[in-house]
């Protein structure tokens, strides 16, 4: 293992020296007068897309300097105050003195000039495929919005899956750290016009921690001038309850630094209906039938605050620091069940109701800093250290009355539980980019630190007195240590295009629970290659074949050996000897003319971590269990396509046909090895609707429908979800009005189910999917500015407690 090191260093020594040459752009921006302009924005762009590829700030004097340019043709444009110049091409093979850009009174600004068409365009790099949105009809709405409309991603509920496994967001490079729940709240309310492209890497490179599974990168887009802006937003959710989000955001950019700070607050009430039942098997068929009706109601408020400031040393090193504090306080949850108990012939036995009552507070905080330094030539260099600090406690009091068939109360049970978790997670990476000749480097290393301490102590309250459970109670710790190296390499020979890399970690991992007196150790060191080839032979055609091996870690509260009650017949627990799994991802990629899509992909999961319910037919219990299966694979195929039918509507199509399949112990069938599999369809269309000539008013209609899909033991059914939605903008885009409309057929949420050898259980959850929200933006200030809103990039967070 100590060769890793080793081979890192000569990576880092072999690579810093060699950088391809760049060269710089300069010159000074005056108006028909021939007075100066200071502080415009001076923009160079891409001769065949017209996309930025680079920009910079004039001085006081409106002198300007573009560093770090690679040799190539550009056209280089200057803007300020709604006023921008002509297009100027210039060819960069040295450094270049353009002498004076004139903006003239009567030109329009940049940003007016490029939208011409409804169009979104896809394309496909070596390790990733690209949905440019920019400037289309697509980027109404909400980031959300755009997300579910990302070829290759299935929105189920909170989560955005892609391919069968639960994708990680993230703007701008950096990861967004939050639940999934929340994650959707954020992306309801950043507003699509910011993106200009979303990345989908199926395969991520060996940059990425050997964790991540499929990443969405959203990439905004980006106008350069010096001031201020701000904005105030709110949104209105009208469902069974209501619900509201408040907040604004600042940024003020200087030369040397660049501020951004904003709060959100949340206030809302959910409900949740879950009809579920459970058939007890003996030798002799089912002997007792449960069902249950089970209301959820949660009250949340949620404060969350963001900080962030980049700080430009000079023009090859800045730092950057970003900071952010999520606090939701006494989150409420009143829970209240009925069921039924019926024994073989239907007929009733006794009921019970359970009354639970739940209090939980959660904080969070993180801090993120990088310093980064820009190579001479080309490349860089960037440090990172970060650290979070998570914690949650809640109490749960439960109570559940027993009723004969009479409904003559026969007798009561009632417990308490308190619990504590305490996370801390500190990293620190050094990554480096450059090239050699024709040929990019990156390579980089990283060491992760994990401290997470659990607790739980259970009561049982059924005398009025608190009589404390030993054996349900425990004190959980648990402590890793990962440390990684990487090393990739691409190089595009025209036709062909090729990228290949390889990370190395090594694991150190403890768990020790008081209770069980068991300690549970791992240490082990893995290899994870990455492999991209891609070949056009002609502009009609285009393959594409990349392979990964990658990694998944349990989940901390997963390795927490707690028992979760919702009564004392339904409860989950945690497992301490939950083993990371291995997967091994193939893809082969067909594009025809640019616009017709074909993929098919195979994925052996291996091990795969997974929740999974078992019914206990003897003492007449539900739970659930995280454990590794046995096997699992997913293959399947992919098409998408968008066209436009008429200069205001736009249409796009994706359609997935997939094959899932878990094989796993059933733990109350005598061990028995059993397969759950599902052959399942997806398909997705939506019209995007340009409502207006000048494009201020903008519709979308979308239909989606899912045939069937696999949870763990379980299989859930058909779903169909119809939405609309409008956005409006006002004042000259100073003010947006949205109203989107969810699950119009009320047919978004379906029945799930198991039943398989002496297992015959299935319920149906029913969230309040149906919704009318109205939105509201108002920006003020110099609003075109950029800003430097990012989230912060962490894997190890992204097993924090995500309810």
């Amino acid at each position: 293992m100590k060769f890793i090191p080793i081979l890192l260093v000569i990576s880092l020594a072999i690579t810093l020296p060699m950088k391809a040459q760049t060269f710089s752009v300069s010159g000074s921006v005056k108006d028909m007068d021939n007075q100066s302009i200071p502080f415009a924005s001076v923009f160079l762009l891409g001769v065949t897309d017209s996309v930025m590829v680079s920009g910079v700030s004039a001085d006081e004097k409106g002198g300007f300097t573009i560093q770090n340019i690679t040799p190539n043709t550009y056209f280089i444009k200057a803007s300020y105050v709604a006023k921008s110049s002509d297009l100027i091409g210039i060819d960069v093979s040295k450094d270049v003195k353009i002498g004076t850009i004139i903006i003239d009174h009567n030109i329009e600004n940049l940003d007016e000039v490029v939208v011409n068409s409804m169009k979104p365009k896809i394309e496909r790099l070596t390790d990733r495929l690209i949905f440019n949105v920019e400037n289309t009809v697509v980027s109404q709405g909400s980031s959300w919005d755009i997300l579910q409309r990302t070829p290759g991603v299935i929105a189920m509920q909170e989560d955005l899956m892609v391919r069968g496994q639960k994708a990680t967001v993230y703007i701008n490079d950096r990861k967004v750290q939050l639940s999934s729940q929340e994650v959707r709240e954020l992306l309801d309310n950043y507003p699509a016009g910011h993106i200009k492209s979303i990345e989908i890497f199926n395969t991520p490179p060996a940059k990425f921690d050997a964790e991540s599974g499929p990443v969405l990168n959203i990439v905004t887009n980006k106008n350069i001038s010096m001031g201020y802006k701000g904005n105030i937003n709110s949104t209105y959710t009208q469902s069974i309850f209501p619900k509201y989000t408040l907040g604004t955001s600042h940024f003020y950019k200087t030369e040397k630094l660049n501020a951004f700070a904003s709060y959100n607050y949340g206030q809302r009430k959910d409900f949740q209906n879950t009809e579920s039942t459970t058939n007890f098997m003996n030798n002799s068929g089912i002997f007792s039938r449960w069902s249950t009706d089970y209301d959820k109601t949660t009250r949340a408020n949620n404060h969350t605050a963001q900080l962030n400031l980049d700080y430009v040393i000079n023009d090859r090193n800045t730092l950057n620091l970003a900071s952010t504090a999520s606090v939701s306080p006494n989150k409420e949850f009143d829970n209240i069940q009925f069921t039924e108990m019926r024994n073989a012939g239907r007929q009733l036995d006794s009921t019970f109701i359970t009354e639970s009552d739940l209090l939980e507070d959660k904080n969070s905080i993180s801090v993120d800093l990088t310093y980064k330094h820009n190579f001479k030539e080309q490349g860089d260099l960037k440090l990172n250290g970060h650290y979070t600090k998570y914690s949650r406690t809640n109490n749960q009091n439960a109570r559940s009355d027993y009723f004969d068939t009479d409904n003559q109360f026969m007798r009561t049970f009632g417990f308490y539980t308190d619990n504590l978790q305490d996370i801390e997670i500190y990293t620190t990476q050094l990554d480096i980019t450059t090239s050699v000749g024709s040929v990019d480097f990156e390579t980089g290393l990283k060491g992760s630190f994990i401290k997470s301490n659990s607790s739980i102590d259970y009561y049982n309250t059924t005398n009025e007195e608190q009589l404390h459970i030993a054996n349900l109670s425990d004190d959980y710790r648990y402590d890793e240590e990962v440390y990684a190296g990487y090393l990739s390499a691409s190089k595009d020979w025209g036709k062909v295009g090729f990228k290949a890399g390889l990370r190395a970690e090594q694991t150190k991992s403890s768990g020790f629970s008081a209770s069980l007196l068991e300690i549970n150790e791992l240490m082990y060191f893995e290899l994870f290659p990455t492999f991209y080839l891609t070949y056009t032979p002609h502009d009609d055609h285009s393959f594409a074949f990349d392979y990964s091996r990658k990694l998944t870690r349990p989940r901390y509260e997963d390795l927490n050996p707690f028992r979760y009650y919702i009564n004392e017949s339904n409860f989950s627990e945690g497992n301490p000897n939950l083993r990371p799994n291995f997967s091994h991802n193939f893809n082969l990629n067909y594009t025809l003319k640019g616009s017709y899509y074909f993929d098919f992909y195979y994925r052996d999961n291996g091990n795969y971590i997974s929740t999974l319910a078992f019914q206990d037919n003897q003492n007449l219990v539900l739970r659930d269990i995280t454990q590794n299966v046995l096997e699992s694979t997913s293959y399947g195929f992919d098409f998408n396509y968008g066209k436009t039918v008429t200069d205001w509507w736009y249409l796009y199509t994706y359609i997935s046909i997939f094959h899932e399949d878990e094989t796993f112990v059933a733990l109350e069938s005598n061990n028995q090895t059993v397969t759950n599999s599902v052959d399942g369809g997806y398909i997705d269309f939506t019209n995007y609707l340009n409502l207006s000539k000048d494009g201020t008013f903008k519709g979308e209609v979308g239909i989606t429908y899912l045939s069937g899909f696999m949870e763990g033991s379980y299989t859930k059914e058909e779903t169909t979800n119809l939405t609309l939605g409008l956005r409006k903008s006002l004042w000259n885009k100073r003010a947006v009005v949205s109203l989107q409309a969810n699950d119009l057929l009320n047919k978004a949420n379906s029945r799930i189910s198991s039943k398989y050898l002496n297992q015959d259980n299935a319920y149906f959850v029913k969230p309040e999917t149906q919704y009318i929200r109205l939105g509201f933006t108002l920006n003020f200030g110099n609003f075109r500015l950029e800003d430097n809103q990012r989230d912060i990039d962490k894997i190890e967070r992204d097993r924090l407690d995500s309810n």
